[in-house]
C-alpha cells in the first residue's frame, strides 16, 4: 500500500512537468518595438519604428522546432521622429496605411542557427506576402515581471527588400535603398 501510494504522489508530482513542456507568452507591448533603418541618398541611415506589436509565440522548451510564433505590427504608428516624413510614410506613396493598417508575421519553421534561432515565416506587408528569416537571440532567462509572470526577451533580425512589397515603388534606389533592417525586440510574458 505505502508503494502505491508512493508512486501516484510521484506521477502526481511528475505529471504537470511532463505538460510544461509547451508554454504561452505575449509580447508585454509597453516593452516591445519593431525598428527598422533604410539608406538614404547611400550616405546616411534614416531610422524608425512601428506602432504596437501584438505577438504570441508558442514556446516548446523540450523540442524548439515546434515552437511558433504569430504577430501584427501596427503600421499606422509608423514614427521617423519627423512628423511630414510619417505623414508621407503613412500615404499611399509608401505604406498606404488607410489600407494596410497592419502587417504580420506567421512562423513557418523554427530551427537552432548560428548563435541562436533561425524563425521562417511569412511576411505580410503592404498587401504582399514574402518568405523571410528572423535571427533571433533568446529568450533571455525568465524573470519576474511587475505583473507577476515570468518574462523573456529576444532580439531578431532581418533585411527585406520594399521593392518586393511594393513600398516606395516610384522612389529610385540611388534615393532611398532597397534593403531594409528590420530589429524586432519582444519582451514576452508567460501567459
Amino acid at each position: 500500500m505505502k508503494v502505491l501510494k508512493l508512486a501516484s504522489a510521484a506521477l502526481a508530482l511528475i505529471a504537470p512537468v511532463a505538460f510544461a513542456q509547451t508554454s504561452s507568452w505575449k509580447a508585454d507591448s509597453a516593452h516591445s518595438e519593431v525598428d527598422f533603418s533604410i539608406k538614404h541618398l547611400a550616405i546616411s541611415n534614416v531610422h524608425g519604428r512601428f506602432g504596437k506589436i501584438d505577438a504570441t509565440i508558442i514556446y516548446d522548451d523540450k523540442d524548439i522546432t515546434k515552437s511558433s510564433v504569430n504577430a501584427t505590427i501596427d503600421v499606422t504608428g509608423v514614427d521617423t521622429g519627423i512628423s511630414p516624413r510619417d505623414n508621407d510614410l503613412k500615404s499611399d506613396n509608401y505604406f498606404d496605411v488607410e489600407k494596410y493598417a497592419t502587417a504580420t508575421f506567421t512562423s513557418t519553421s523554427v530551427a537552432k542557427g548560428g548563435s541562436g534561432l533561425q524563425v521562417s515565416g511569412n511576411l505580410t506587408l503592404h498587401g504582399v506576402t514574402k518568405p523571410v528569416v528572423l535571427d533571433v537571440s533568446g529568450p533571455t532567462g525568465p524573470i519576474t515581471g511587475m505583473d507577476k509572470k515570468p518574462h523573456a526577451g529576444f532580439e531578431a533580425t532581418t533585411t527585406i527588400h520594399r521593392l518586393d512589397f511594393g513600398i516606395g515603388a516610384k522612389v529610385p534606389e540611388a534615393i532611398l535603398s532597397d534593403a531594409v533592417q528590420l530589429t524586432i525586440e519582444l519582451d514576452a510574458a508567460k501567459q
